[in-house]
């Protein structure tokens, strides 16, 4: 990677930075302290990243686990309330941020397979009545919606390297170099 300095990185990601801080902080002075904190960081580990083309995602990453330190430290000073709530939203916050991709993944699927996931995960339809509605048996249209959905999974597998928690749920992702084609 060419050297990029310090003020250029900052320069061009900074109010991002903040933007992102701020969507995940509600106290203003603690999103400046992060800011300033992510800043050092920055500087202390630029020589890092290798290539230009992930500057992004590394500065993003270090400021996501920026902000997990401080909520780890709110956690240690017992304030686990403000941790456990971050959890909650920063697991809303993922789960917002993939949302944009289900109905164009959903329409990259096969005709059969984009209306049954559809019908039962964007519309609510129960999987029992999906069955009697099309005439199959329960088992049958069970074995189907898991087929989709792990079509579906691999589709965001493609696209983002995802990190998931004791749940199995989507606790942290970030995008794979090229990005989604379909999302």
């Amino acid at each position: 990677m060419t050297q990029v300095t310090l003020e250029d990185i900052w320069e061009q990601y900074r109010s991002a930075l903040k933007a992102f801080l701020r969507s995940r902080l509600s106290n203003p002075e603690d999103v400046e302290d992060l800011l300033q904190e992510i800043l050092i960081k920055t500087f202390q580990r630029r020589g890092q990243v290798k290539d230009q083309a992930s500057l992004k995602s590394w500065l993003f990453q270090v400021a996501n686990n920026t902000i997990i330190d401080f909520y780890r430290k709110a956690a240690t000073r017992n304030d686990v309330t403000a941790a456990q709530d971050w959890h909650t939203q920063q697991g809303e916050m993922v789960e917002q941020d993939l949302a944009v991709c289900v109905r164009p993944f959903i329409a990259s699927l096969p005709e059969e397979t984009a209306q049954l996931l559809t019908r039962i995960d964007l519309e609510g339809v129960s999987q029992r009545d999906l069955a009697v509605q099309m005439g199959v048996s329960y088992s049958t249209l069970k074995s189907r919606v898991q087929k989709g959905r792990s079509q579906m999974r691999k589709l965001f597998e493609d696209c983002c390297k995802m990190t998931l928690d004791t749940k199995g749920r989507v606790a942290e992702y970030q995008e794979k170099t090229g990005g989604c084609k379909n999302c």
